[in-house]
């Protein structure tokens, strides 16, 4: 299998194209200000250990003739389960030091999508996202009443104090430390280490199906019920059959306001380009504008792609016949 890798201005981007379109999968663990010199060796393994597990149990899925659907839930349940990710047991902190989780996942067939906000007893959001695609009416749950939702599904159930981490602690402190002088969150600074390990998956099966999902802990020290991309589809994630799949990590006050998931798709679309071209193109744009962050897309040929802006995104591979790509930085090794 060839693989075509292409260095961007941008940050990083590497594509993988194919004459049909084969099983394939895309992992990330987030994206933001991560440097070797930051990174002991074992740190640096241990990342690369648990994205091609995270990845491996997602390709094993597709492999055997699963969904992508079930190929990202796979994937991005390993890594909630991993305290390396802002996701799941490595979620971050509240202002409050407590953990409000959010995950959404989509569908590529029919546009079918489930997210949920704001939850703080659920071990794997991702399967609450998926309970509410799959298993009510609604689109999005949040707070008390997607927990009260969780346990009727019967997902397991945790006490808050299940996602602490002693790393995660210190990072709060730190971020406290530097907000002391504003009068609210809402007016201070924005540190790109307070808004990393957001992890997500895309997936593309047998039947040429689309899949996409994103789940985090949100932003450090956030406050107010604070919601950023990863639960609003269009926003963090999206998927649909006629264009591509995207997962998206970052600043999400940004990838919000300009809709950075379903915007890709729209230009694959409608303007007929390659969708790592189109990733490309919007997160320039959305650098010039003062926004962080990376994506991981796939599109309905098979060609999977990672974009970011930022100095590295924990991100995985693998392709029908390929071995597992894994890296960190913004450079290839």
């Amino acid at each position: 299998m060839k693989t075509l890798l292409l260095a961007v201005a941008l940050g990083t981007c590497s594509v993988l194209a194919h004459a049909k379109a084969p099983i394939g999968i895309i992992i990330h663990g987030g994206a933001g200000t991560i440097s070797r010199d930051s990174m002991t060796p074992e740190q640096e393994q241990a990342y690369h250990a648990m994205l091609t597990h995270a990845v491996n149990q997602g390709y094993s899925v597709l492999e055997r003739g699963g969904s992508s659907l079930d190929a990202v839930t796979a994937a991005v349940t390993v890594l909630e389960d991993s305290p390396l990710f802002n996701a799941g047991k490595g979620a971050v902190y509240t202002f409050d030091e407590t953990h409000e989780l959010d995950a959404s996942i989509m569908d590529g067939r029919n546009r079918a999508a489930g997210a949920v906000a704001g939850v703080t007893n659920v071990k794997n959001p991702i399967l609450l996202a998926r309970a509410v695609m799959e298993k009510s009416v609604h689109v999005m749950l949040s707070g008390k009443g997607a927990e009260q939702f969780a346990k009727e599904q019967q997902l397991e159930l945790v006490e808050n104090s299940y996602f602490n981490t002693e790393f995660r602690y210190e990072a709060l402190k730190r971020a406290k430390q530097a907000i002391t002088s504003q009068p609210h969150q809402a007016a201070m600074p924005y540190d790109p280490a307070w808004k990393m390990g957001t992890v997500g998956a895309v997936a593309i099966d047998k039947k040429g199906n689309l899949a996409a999902a994103t789940s985090t802990g949100g932003m450090t020290a956030k406050r107010y019920g604070r919601i950023g991309d990863a639960p609003i589809i269009g926003a963090g994630n999206f998927a649909d059959n006629s264009s591509c799949a995207v997962s998206a990590t970052g600043h999400g006050e940004f990838f919000i306001r300009y809709q950075v998931a379903s915007d890709i798709c729209a230009r694959v679309k409608y303007q007929k380009i390659a969708a790592n071209t189109a990733a490309r193109q919007v997160l320039a744009e959305l650098k010039q504008v003062g926004g962080d962050g990376g994506v991981i897309v796939v599109d309905n040929k098979g060609q999977l792609s990672w974009v970011f802006n930022t100095e590295g995104m924990y991100r995985a591979q693998k392709t029908e016949g390929g071995k597992v790509v894994s890296e960190i930085f913004a450079e290839t090794n």
